[in-house]
């Protein structure tokens, strides 16, 4: 028997006037999220489905770009992804463009477990999750007050907003930004993607990833956090899953490479998360939570803080935003 051990994030890129109070409410939810885990996990549940449990929980709270309270895109709509990674036999299952699934992270689940695919998307996936019963609503229940008023700020500004509910004066802090993506211009870095990992007590790791991607995202737009290997990784050795700017994580394939230092160079894996924030993001922003499968929890970003919480069977638990 192993030691157990969990993270979960709830993006990286965090903007240095946040106010106190949100950033209060962000430590009670990865608080809230981490306790729910740390119960499941004692009581013997997988990795898995420890995985699966806690980022519903996050999809569910609005305070997060994932499940309630995405990011809109373009026409003001929902389109969200996830993935889901059990690294005892590197099974996984994905989802993009969903729109009318309460929790996409179970759908991504059901993809893995009950259908023959590892990644369905758009209609075909929806159809899928009604051929499964999955529980569904109105697309107008993931649409919150706040991103209603950050897409009208990120069209006003004509660019693409990083999901951020941090109120602006104005638009010259977005048209200002010398930030860019695939060499075109954004705004504000700030993502707030949400993921877990999870190491349970027979060493099996495991990792998921949900999100609704870029405030005024084109429709079809498809990040990292549903892609396996860039933004949800998990194998024997180890469970990642990533956040922040997706095209860079994509580039780098960041997830999977945390895993393949640790198999290729024979390194633990705070060496192994080390040199891949380094060496792999190029001039990308972004984060990632990992485990390993002898109950190791690191975080690391390059960003100017990573919301992020863990916890080990040892006792320790952290929560926190800024280096």
């Amino acid at each position: 028997m192993g030691r157990w051990a969990i993270a979960v994030h709830g993006g990286a890129g965090i903007d240095p006037n946040l106010p106190v109070e949100r950033q209060e409410q962000a430590k009670q939810l990865l608080t809230r999220c981490l306790n729910l885990g740390i119960a499941a996990l004692r009581s013997n549940v997988s990795a898995i489905d420890v995985v699966e449990l806690v980022v519903r929980e996050l999809e569910t709270d609005p305070l997060f770009n994932s499940g309630r309270g995405s990011a809109l895109t373009e026409n003001g709509t929902v389109e969200m992804e996830a993935s889901i990674m059990d690294g005892t036999k590197r099974r996984c299952g994905a989802v993009s463009g969903i729109t009318t699934v309460k929790n996409p992270i179970s759908l991504a689940r059901l993809v893995m477990d009950k259908s023959p695919h590892s990644y369905l998307a758009f209609s075909g996936a929806e159809d899928f999750a009604r051929t499964e019963g999955v529980e569904t609503v109105d697309n107008d229940y993931f649409v919150t007050e706040d991103n209603v008023g950050m897409l009208k700020l990120a069209k006003e500004a004509n660019s693409i907003l990083f999901d951020y509910r941090v109120p602006l004066i104005g638009c010259a802090a977005v048209t200002d930004s010398p930030l860019q993506m695939n060499g075109l211009p954004i705004s504000i870095y700030a993502p707030e993607t949400v993921g877990c990992v999870v190491v349970d007590r027979e060493g099996r790791c495991a990792a998921g990833t949900s999100t609704g991607g870029l405030m005024n995202k084109m429709m079809g737009r498809i990040g990292d956090s549903p892609l396996i290997g860039a933004g949800t990784y998990a194998s024997e050795l180890c469970g990642v899953s990533c956040t922040g700017e997706g095209e860079a994580i994509i580039r780098s394939t960041l997830a999977r490479d945390v895993s393949a230092v640790m198999e290729y160079k024979g390194v633990g894996l705070q060496e192994a998360v080390d040199y891949v924030i380094k060496h792999r993001l190029d001039e990308g922003f972004a984060g990632l939570i990992a485990v390993s499968n002898k109950g190791e929890v690191v975080c690391g970003f390059n960003s100017n803080g990573m919301f992020r919480g863990c916890a080990t069977e040892d006792g320790f638990m952290e929560v926190a935003m800024w280096e």
